[in-house]
């Protein structure tokens, strides 16, 4: 029953992780408003996907599996990320961010490439209610990046 809850809020979360890092690295220019405001969401965002995840536990029931560990390495890799940017640690702040960005787009792909798993099986059984999860957190990111912009236009 908890996993009815958990894995619904643990994917909107990501999603909307993919679709803000995907706008921060795609950008030619960094470290802006816009940045700034899409990776502190992209962040927050994270760190819930992160944490949900360890209540996720469909695939070895009532006990952790392999990705939990990978949840572990990613909640590290996401923190030195976190503070070489607060600290002005460009480079390693880069390298780590793209790197858990990596690590998100390998999740994604697993979550979708099983049969078996949820986000399949949705597409199956509940395509409406999956495409308006999707477009939801399509306007959240949307959001995020508009409030960015547009803070960018009178301050910058």
């Amino acid at each position: 029953m908890r996993d009815n809850v958990v894995i619904p809020l643990h994917a909107a979360a990501a999603t909307i992780s993919l679709l803000l890092g995907a706008f921060n690295l795609l950008r030619r220019t960094r470290g802006d408003r816009p940045h700034r405001v899409a990776g502190r969401v992209w962040v927050g965002a994270m760190y819930f996907t992160i944490i949900s995840s360890f209540f996720v536990k469909a695939l070895n029931p009532g006990h952790f599996s392999w990705i939990h560990g990978l949840s572990a390495f990613t909640f590290v890799t996401l923190s030195i990320a976190l503070w070489a940017a607060l600290t002005g640690r460009v480079q390693t702040h880069r390298r780590f961010m793209t790197g858990s960005y990596l690590g998100l787009l390998g999740a994604f792909a697993g979550a979708v490439a099983v049969p078996q798993r949820d986000i399949p099986q949705w597409i199956v059984h509940r395509p409406l209610e999956l495409s308006l999860g999707a477009l939801a957190c399509v306007a959240v990111a949307a959001t995020v990046i508009l409030a960015g912009r547009r803070g960018a236009r009178t301050s910058d």
